[in-house]
């Protein structure tokens, strides 16, 4: 087992946050993975996969563990459906657009979202319509203290908006290591009905799309929307999109009657956090190498040289702006190593 030490951590996250890693190891299969879950010699340990879903804030005085677990099977399959047991070090995107060169369908519109396989569960991802417990089956974790692979089936995820177990009651004891998901092989379930997905069919002449035009769909609205983190550090959407009860939302919509909303029942809204932000005049602000993109709100950016204190600071003002003018908290989405 190679440990290295004092290793900056610049590439292994999308932000581009130069910290070190006191002691560093990649970890390419599950009995190494046991092993160095076993070292006593490292008592602090620290897991990172595709870095895209957090914020560093300062050094991380510990073994940080990078996931690189690969590997893509199917596990079962009839005529109309697959199975597909995937690694925790796939890339995401990469996994999205192997699916669709077997003509699978289920994640299309997950089209382009940064990070890795083993990460999605946790944070329940999803994008125009579509979340990951449409099409999770399993997955399984080793348990950090025992060392040991549990399963955790969807009901047991409790997945939520942007939310699972893994982000609540079982925070910080199990590594993800595979996921199970159920992709069609025919009659596939379209999701076009969301944000511009049927605009951008539309500008390209599609009138009967396939899951490859829907994935190139979500693509170039990604693209045109958010930063590539190769070329300017980011991690996609900073915060969630706040969800408010209907007496809430009724105040809220009284005084801003043009604002966007989506209704997620009887009782409760959701408000594009974007939407907020740029009310708030954040859009395309520059606060020395931090900053809120451009062309979409969201999206907080690291210009070349922010710390990740500066990010999280601009972040804070953020929501008490937010806070400030719409009576709205919005939450981060990203996950913040203080």
């Amino acid at each position: 087992m190679n440990i290295q030490e004092n290793i900056s951590l610049k590439s292994y996250n999308t932000f581009g946050i130069d910290v070190k890693a006191r002691f560093f190891v990649e970890i390419t299969g599950l009995v190494q993975l046991q092993k160095a879950l076993e070292l006593k010699a490292y008592p602090k340990k620290f897991i990172i996969s595709g870095g895209s879903n957090m914020l560093l804030t300062k050094d991380i005085d510990a073994l940080v563990m990078h996931i690189q677990l690969k590997g893509i099977t199917v596990v079962e399959e009839d005529e109309d459906t697959v199975e597909v047991k995937v690694m925790a070090g796939e890339n995401w995107h990469e996994l999205v657009m192997w699916s669709l060169e077997q003509g699978y369908g289920g994640l299309e519109n997950l089209s382009l979202i940064p990070g890795n396989v083993g990460t999605a569960p946790i944070q329940n991802i999803g994008a125009y319509g579509v979340e990951l417990k449409d099409v999770f089956v399993s997955c399984a974790a080793m348990n950090l203290k025992t060392r040991e692979l549990e399963g955790f089936d969807n009901e047991a995820c409790e997945f939520g908006y942007r939310d699972s177990i893994f982000k609540k009651k079982v925070k910080g004891k199990y590594i993800i290591t595979s996921v199970v998901l159920k992709l069609t092989k025919k009659d596939h379930v379209l999701h076009t009905g969301y944000g511009s997905i049927e605009n951008e069919l539309k500008n390209k002449g599609i009138v009967h799309p396939t899951i490859k035009d829907i994935s190139n769909a979500v693509i170039d609205i990604r693209r045109s929307k958010l930063p590539d983190p190769k070329e300017i550090g980011n991690s996609g959407s900073f915060f969630k999109n706040p969800i408010i009860s209907k007496k809430t939302f009724d105040k809220f919509i009284k005084k801003n009657p043009d604002a966007p909303f989506y209704e997620v029942d009887d009782n409760q809204y959701k408000i594009p956090a974007g939407w907020l932000i740029e009310q708030c005049g954040f859009k395309g602000k520059r606060f020395g190498d931090a900053g809120v993109h451009e062309k979409q709100a969201l999206v907080l950016v690291n210009y070349g040289n922010a710390t990740g204190k500066e990010i999280l600071f601009l972040a804070k003002k953020i929501q008490e702006e937010v806070q400030k003018n719409f009576k709205i908290k919005i939450q981060p989405e990203v996950n913040i190593i203080k």
